[in-house]
């Protein structure tokens, strides 16, 4: 039972040893896992060349926390890996301000993943599938052969189901049979599982369809392991200086509806969903490649590619926002017990099973989107992003130390936020 706090007031203006001490009393970090936070990514070159082909170095990413979450009445502090100035800065606030209003809510279903097996020249797929269908029980028993450790942990092979593909008049393509074999990957997200399951039973598929097997794979567009996040917020706490709260809803409620009806406005809406989503499924250890498929697959479910998230005003008159998406996500497997800071950022945000972790992270998407549109709709989004950018731009002229932080603020006053005004003003502390 989580009992601390993700509130850290003032958590960016402190230094990195005192974040990194507020960390480990939330957490209860050791002091050789404060030490790995520190050590420029703790992966070493040795782990690094057994874990990808032709190493020749690691690159690093800063990590960072995701603040202020309350999430179905529990606090979480959700570390973070991106490069990219305000995406932190941003859920953070949004976290905060949903805090006022009870906080997130956030569910998800089971964790069934699909393996496909692609039956091409098959004589009658109809036969076929019935075929398929009658003899299920013995596939699924096949299939568990395969991985007796998944079922006994509980999960394994459950069903198949069977598609055929191409089969209307005119199809551009010769007819194939489908078949999907269901599996409860437990707490791994379970590619490998699932694509020795169904290389188990291709022979047998063979025989009972009289066709050719070829593709034996998992799929990553996993409809049936989904996690759901909502937010309810009235409109007193969208208020800004210059508008009513009942004027930013409606405009977010505007700039949703165009998000869901065109496809330009769309990417760009769910490339800010995935900002949090990305970042937090990198510092997990999952596959991000994965979730980034099947999330934008799912947005194009029905034939139109939209809006991943949803914005509703209820019969109070309340902002309500959720979002849906398929989380291909685990605790167990692939890099997450290899790399040590995977194993670090699991401890801290104190998740139990993988479930509880792809609710956390959908929960990220749904605040990162909530903070992207709140600016567009307030402000415009360059105010706050392009005040975090001129570190960056500090940076890349060549301050360091404490000469960052001034420049950069010199930057954000002068009002010209770009690398040539950065130059000249680097170019000015040289002379002193």
């Amino acid at each position: 039972m989580k009992t601390k706090s993700s509130r850290f007031p003032q958590f960016y203006k402190k230094t990195m040893e005192e974040r990194l001490s507020l960390l480990a009393d939330f957490a209860n970090l050791t002091q050789e896992e404060v030490a790995a936070l520190s050590s420029q990514g703790a992966l070493t070159l040795e782990q690094a060349d057994k874990m990808v082909e032709n190493a020749i170095g690691i690159y690093s990413l800063p990590l960072g926390l995701g603040l202020n979450f309350l999430i179905n009445g529990h606090d979480y502090v959700i570390p973070m890996a991106v490069e990219e100035p305000s995406i932190i800065a941003a859920v953070s606030s949004i976290a905060k301000l949903v805090r006022e209003a009870g906080g997130f809510y956030s569910e998800s279903t089971e964790r069934r993943m699909i393996g496909q097996i692609q039956i091409v020249n098959v004589p009658d797929c109809e036969q076929a599938k019935a075929n398929i269908l009658k003899h299920q029980s013995l596939l699924v028993e096949q299939a568990n052969a395969a991985h007796p450790s998944l079922k006994k942990r509980g999960g394994g092979a459950l069903e198949i189901n069977v598609r055929i593909l191409n089969q209307e008049p005119g199809a551009s393509f010769p007819p194939m049979l489908v078949v999907h074999l269901i599996v409860d990957t437990q707490e791994a997200m379970g590619a490998n599982m699932v694509n020795t399951m169904v290389e188990a039973i291709a022979s047998k598929v063979a025989e009972l369809t009289s066709g050719e097997v070829h593709l034996r794979i998992l799929s990553n567009f996993v409809d049936e392991c989904l996690a759901t996040a909502h937010i309810v917020l009235p409109p007193n706490l969208l208020a800004t200086d210059t508008l009513s709260g009942e004027e930013v809803r409606d405009r977010l409620i505007s700039a949703y509806q165009f998000a869901h009806s065109d496809i330009y406005r769309a990417v760009t809406h769910n490339k800010g969903v995935m900002n949090g989503i990305d970042a937090a499924v990198i510092a997990s250890g999952n596959d991000w490649r994965a979730v980034e498929a099947a999330a934008h697959a799912y947005a194009a479910r029905d034939g139109h590619y939209g809006s991943m998230t949803q914005w509703t005003i209820d019969e109070d008159g309340n902002l309500c926002g959720m979002l849906t998406l398929p989380m291909p996500v685990g605790t167990v497997g692939g890099s997450i017990k290899v790399h040590p800071i995977a194993k670090l950022t699991q401890k801290i945000t104190g998740i139990q099973s993988a479930r509880e972790l792809s609710q956390l992270i959908v929960t990220v998407g749904l605040a990162q989107n909530f903070g992207a549109m709140k600016a567009l709709v307030t402000d415009g989004i360059q105010k706050g992003h392009m005040a975090l950018q001129a570190r960056s731009l500090a940076m890349v002229v060549g301050a360091t130390g404490g000469l960052i932080d001034i420049i950069a603020s010199e930057l954000v006053a002068s009002g010209e936020i770009n690398s040539s005004k950065a130059a000249e003003i680097m170019k000015e502390y040289k002379k002193v």
